[in-house]
């Protein structure tokens, strides 16, 4: 590798000399998939990969978490660069020759690609670290699908370790773009989540009897159409929510009323605004359509990820970035934010910073028909991953030698 700062174009070619070691690890992580926040084989994996490097390693007490420093040469600030490392409770179907080989488990969301594309984006970086005016903190965070991960690695000092960094970044791999293409947005560019149950009690009885029992089965069907009709009613179509009724369980039999009936969903917001709104309103609809019904409702709202926020200055940072290390085709602004939630929103609620989607739409596919993350039969083209090394390190070297 050259010992002097790497330019756009080199970013790119090493990231092709190392795109070996990062399909390598990507499929090993990818054949052992572990869920939650206790990744034994994937921690070891990642302190492998860092291990020939210099690379101040820290290990999380309440997680598997793993945190490296790269020191630079000279005095400066610090710079984040995030990747999760949690896979989903999915049996795999995608027929890939290195498929889980954990029953009802698997890389779905493409986490095992972001571990590997900032392991050797590090390798990249700390080759240069000598020019770097500062540090870089690789944050690899287990318990990013709905585990809060990013929340016990902050709570277990993740900022204060080298000084709160001054710009943090994360990449998220997607097969919805087309491969080797960047996006972001600034501001808001995913919504917060939270989960509604409810359970609405009557008073059991005998079917062929209704009228002697309370039934909470037509409650609970009368809330699910009266929550969507909240939603469009209570709430501006500019600062838009999603409510969205998942699963419906009442009763053991056909000629039994039950006592209760249980309703579970998603709640999703684009402001801290609308999602408060939210949560009173469905609150006061279950509980008045319940009593509509001579019922009463149990409403519990467990709160999820917040917004997330990215910087108005940072992101558009990374779409120079991508347009002048890529070429000027793979960068892109993203056009609307989505609906799904992420855990680096508590990263950047402290620190100003940016998440971008990295296509790598599988070949043979359309972006807009291909399998999406999260599903069984999610593949994600591995050449794409050049290109998140590249732009990995060249989001720290840029901020640390310019």
């Amino acid at each position: 590798m050259s010992t002097t700062n790497p330019g756009p174009t080199d970013l790119v070619r090493v990231a092709r000399v190392l795109q070996p070691h990062t399909v390598a690890l990507r499929r090993a992580l990818h054949r052992r998939p572990e869920q939650g926040l206790h990744l034994p084989e994937t921690q070891s994996a990642v302190l492998r990969a860092l291990a020939d490097l210099p690379v101040q390693v820290h290990t999380g007490r309440s997680t598997t978490s793993v945190v490296g420093v790269i020191e630079g040469g000279r005095p400066g600030p610090t710079v984040l660069l995030r990747a999760d490392m949690d896979a989903l409770p999915v049996t795999e179907e995608s027929g890939v020759p290195f498929s889980s080989q954990t029953a009802g488990s698997m890389h779905a969301c493409g986490h095992d690609t972001h571990v590997a594309m900032l392991a050797n984006a590090a390798r990249l970086i700390a080759e240069h670290r000598h020019e770097l005016a500062g540090r870089v903190l690789l944050m690899f965070q287990p318990g990013e699908e709905g585990f809060h991960g990013a929340r016990y690695m902050l709570d277990e000092g993740l900022l204060e370790l080298t000084g709160t960094p001054e710009r943090a970044f994360a990449l998220h791999i997607t097969s919805s773009l087309p491969s080797g293409l960047v996006q972001t947005r600034p501001g808001v560019i995913l919504a917060s989540a939270d989960t509604l149950r409810v359970t609405v009690t009557g008073r059991g009885g005998h079917a062929s009897a209704p009228h002697k029992a309370l039934d909470p089965v037509p409650a609970a069907a009368a809330m699910v159409g009266a929550l969507q009709t909240m939603v469009t009613r209570v709430l501006t179509v500019f600062d838009p929510a999603v409510l969205t009724i998942t699963r419906i369980a009442a009763g053991t039999t056909s000629n039994v009323i039950p006592e209760t009936a249980e309703l579970e969903g998603t709640i999703r917001a684009l402001s801290e605004h609308t999602r408060t709104t939210v949560h009173e309103q469905v609150r006061r609809v279950c509980e008045h359509v319940a009593a509509a019904h001579g019922c009463t409702a149990t409403i519990e709202i467990e709160q999820g990820y917040p917004v997330t926020i990215n910087d108005a200055q940072v992101s558009p940072q990374v779409l120079g970035l991508a347009r002048r290390v890529l070429g000027e085709g793979h960068a892109e602004l993203m056009p609307d934010p989505l609906m799904g939630a992420e855990d680096f929103s508590y990263v950047l609620a402290k620190v100003p910073g940016a998440m971008a989607f990295l296509g790598a739409c599988p070949p043979g596919h359309q972006p807009e028909t291909a399998p999406a993350n999260h599903s069984n039969r999610a593949v994600f083209d591995e050449s794409a991953m050049v290109h998140g090394v590249a732009l990995y390190a060249g989001f720290a070297l840029e901020a640390l030698t310019s």
